[in-house]
């Protein structure tokens, strides 16, 4: 597909609720903007998907090709990817499936769409099949009316990705401890599932720091002079828990995770520093923000 042929079927698909004709008129298309893996812009591309309940399926077939589509690639490297599909948009972790799994999605991708059997068939590449998970339309946002509402509502998403990746790593670590004798195969490596939220996490705690030392400290600590010792203690932190992050992140490297158990260590340690900074963060800095409106208001137009 032409750069200049994909960005009218995207122009198109937003200008009618996901809906486009020529050789996509009645095909499910979504668009998938992913970050790209060495540049760090964002890169949309529209693709067809299977629904699987509460999940959609892509598949990495770039038609065929022997190698694997660039946006694959993009979110090997940052996870959290963008997803419009009819009118909606959302923020997606995209997971591609392993082993037994993947096959079993691929199977229920070519019952629905038999033409991926034929790129399948046209390549010695295993197709990746990649899960992107659907907002749960339960789930009730709680109302966000101040700057202290907001941080809220990051660190609670930041500790529930955590214990998100607690559990996947015991479940993992059981695995391994009822795998078999010395004989069997050797045990599995932390799998995508693992990999793919912790680099996310991992990503998303980043921001939230960067932002916090670059923009929100510095203008809290000019009307809150008589705190400097405590925006210094949530700096020095943020550097430790930095340390932290460039530790996971090289353990996260490859696909396959080389050593799972100094990733169980090095991720209880970040589980126990992290609790104990947001604790802190939670206690001295929210009472300041609570009458900080979120969000801003927009900055008054210029006079005439």
């Amino acid at each position: 597909m032409s750069h200049a042929f994909q960005q009218s079927v995207i122009t198109e698909f937003r200008a009618n609720a996901g809906k486009v004709g020529g050789p996509f008129e009645g095909s499910d298309l979504l668009l998938l903007t992913t970050t790209g893996a060495r540049s760090g812009k964002p890169h949309t591309t529209p693709l067809g998907y299977v629904r699987d309940g509460r999940r959609l399926l892509v598949v990495a077939s770039n038609l065929g090709a022997p190698l694997d589509p660039d946006w694959y690639r993009n979110l090997l490297a940052h996870p959290t990817v963008r997803v419009e599909l009819g009118d909606e948009e959302f923020e997606s972790l995209a997971v591609p499936a392993e082993g037994k799994r993947r096959d079993d999605l691929f199977a229920r991708v070519v019952a629905e769409e038999p033409g991926y059997a034929e790129y399948q068939d046209s390549t010695d590449r295993v197709l990746p099949v990649v899960v992107l998970e659907l907002p749960d339309p339960d789930a009730e946002a709680p109302a966000i009316t101040s700057l202290a509402d907001k941080l809220v509502e990051v660190h609670t998403w930041l500790r529930a990705q955590l214990l998100h990746v607690h559990a996947e790593t015991e479940a993992h670590f059981a695995a391994r401890a009822s795998h078999g004798d010395a004989g069997a195969p050797p045990p599995p490596g932390l799998g995508l599932q693992i990999r793919q939220r912790c680099l996310a996490f991992c990503q998303a705690l980043e921001f939230h720091h960067t932002a916090e030392d670059g923009h929100m400290f510095p203008t809290m600590e000019g009307y809150h002079p008589h705190l400097r010792d405590v925006f210094d203690r949530l700096r020095v932190e943020h550097r430790s828990i930095g340390e932290l992050q460039s530790a996971l992140a090289a353990l996260l490297a490859d696909v396959a995770i080389a050593e799972p158990d100094r990733f169980r260590a090095e991720l209880t340690r970040m589980t126990k520093e992290l609790t104990a900074h947001l604790d802190y963060e939670e206690e001295q800095i929210l009472p300041l923000l609570a009458d900080v409106p979120w969000p801003p208001a927009a900055p008054a137009p210029p006079a005439s």
